[in-house]
């Protein structure tokens, strides 16, 4: 397919330029008690705008994933307000609502249409792009240029030391941890691939898959890198079985005979023998099986409110940390805040699975934000995600909503939306049209201070 002119491309909306690339930008800035970072200034600048254009309709209708995302963004306050008190739940968890009702409304408002949704997917690239030649000194010399850089204006998140692996240095970049950097960059992998991809060369289109995998593989951790090798599985299959319809049924099908088969023939749970084999240490693995095994009985120990930011129930022995993203909000806030998060996950990517579709380019576009969401599934039960790559990962979660036959609006829509909406008005279909589309997702022992939220 060839790229549509440049002037049929609808431009982003600032507020989505500033978060994006704020999400790039390790400044730390202090006003009082509240910590601001540039991604959350974006944030808190369109949060209002983003409630007025969702309660009037014009991203869409209102959806079930919307109002659980609210709902947790409710619950969360409401649970550090009854375990610890006014000022924590006023400060730690305003901080949670502007960042996943921010984000996830940010993307769900502003990214109506595949235009945006390719410009966004760009945009994204190029980010990821500029962190290319920095990350392959650091990995080499041991020395984190992009923060460095960042440093000599405003002060930045510390430099995370970590053991190398292989002889080389896992690459943290711009994010507080390895971990996080391989996530953020790893994640657009599907996205680069058939969006990016879709409307250029074959050679440009496998040069810029490989930047990104080049870019998130030097991270060298498990969790992201399984992301990945998920995000190109499910592309290989893809493309192995393009002309067949039915090829997704398929894999759930081999899926869930290796399930089985697993469950049978393993002395461990599914879930334990993948945290056992895919990880690059014995150790973190077994860390890991226990995060699960003593965090899902805290949240049951504390089933409505959670702990809060106090301790967890666990040995005396074992590290705070939380490696768990899906397990994370359970804990910490109580089992419907855990209910809520992964309920708007999954009904949003479900909504968008069996939405019918027909035009290639939009099933080309749906199947790589479901292959996104897949990967980010999956590090979820090994990873947490916290500040820019939690933050990142509801928006692209909420950027998906214009795949469920939302027909844009005029304002936030795209030109060619438009031109289509008054040729079928040119021939008298004005009331079909109206009736269709008018306005109406701490690791390696890297712990989080909740608190700096």
């Amino acid at each position: 397919m060839t790229a549509e002119p440049a002037t049929t491309r609808k431009a982003l909306p600032w507020l989505v330029v500033a978060f994006l690339i704020g999400v790039f930008i390790p400044w730390l800035w202090t006003i009082g008690p509240l910590l601001l970072l540039p991604y959350r200034v974006a944030l808190l600048a369109g949060f209002l705008p983003c409630m007025f254009l969702w309660l009037a309709g014009r991203a869409g209708r209102i959806r079930a994933p919307d109002i659980l995302i609210i709902l947790y963004s409710i619950w969360c306050p409401i649970s550090l307000f009854v375990v610890h008190d006014a000022q924590v739940a006023l400060q730690s968890g305003g901080i949670i609502v502007v960042e996943t009702a921010g984000a996830y409304f940010l993307g769900r408002c502003f990214i109506r249409g595949p235009d945006q949704f390719y410009a966004m997917t760009r945009l994204l690239f190029v980010l990821v792009a500029i962190m290319l030649p920095f990350a392959l000194v650091e990995t080499i010399t041991n020395a984190n240029v992009s923060l460095d850089v960042f440093s000599r204006f405003f002060p930045t998140h510390p430099e995370a030391i970590k053991d190398p692996r292989w002889g080389l240095r896992r690459v943290q970049g711009v994010f507080e941890h390895p971990i996080l950097f391989g996530v953020s960059c790893g994640a657009i992998l599907a996205l680069v691939h058939l969006v990016l991809g879709g409307e250029i060369s074959a050679a440009k289109r496998w040069f810029a898959t490989l930047t990104v995998l080049l870019t998130a593989s030097l991270s060298l951790s498990s969790g992201p890198l399984t992301a990945i090798v998920a995000q190109v599985s499910l592309l290989f299959w893809n493309w192995l079985l393009a002309k067949d319809a039915r090829r997704w049924q398929y894999l759930w099908v081999i899926l869930l005979s290796m399930y089985a088969f697993i469950e049978l023939a393993s002395n461990q749970t599914v879930f334990e023998f993948l945290l056992t084999y895919f990880s690059f240490e014995p150790a973190s693995a077994y860390y890991r099986v226990l995060i699960w095994e003593f965090g899902s009985q805290s949240a049951l120990n504390h089933p409505i409110f959670g702990v809060g930011y106090g301790r967890w129930d666990r040995p005396e022995w074992m590290p705070p940390s939380i490696d768990m993203y899906w397990l994370y909000h359970a804990i910490l806030f109580g089992i419907p805040a855990g209910i809520f998060m992964m309920g708007g996950f999954l009904t949003m990517v479900a909504s968008v699975a069996f939405t019918k579709e027909t035009d290639e380019r939009r099933l080309r576009y749906r199947t790589a934000y479901l292959i996104v969401m897949t990967g980010y599934f999956l590090v979820g039960w090994t990873v947490h995600f916290w500040n820019a790559t939690y933050v990142l990962f509801l928006f692209l979660l909420g950027s998906g909503s214009w795949l469920l036959g939302d027909v844009v609006n005029a304002n936030l829509g795209s030109a060619r939306t438009r031109e289509i909406n008054r040729s079928s008005r040119s021939r008298g279909s004005a009331r079909d049209e109206d009736c269709n589309g008018a306005d109406p997702g701490l690791t390696d022992g890297a712990e989080r201070n909740p608190k700096k939220r």
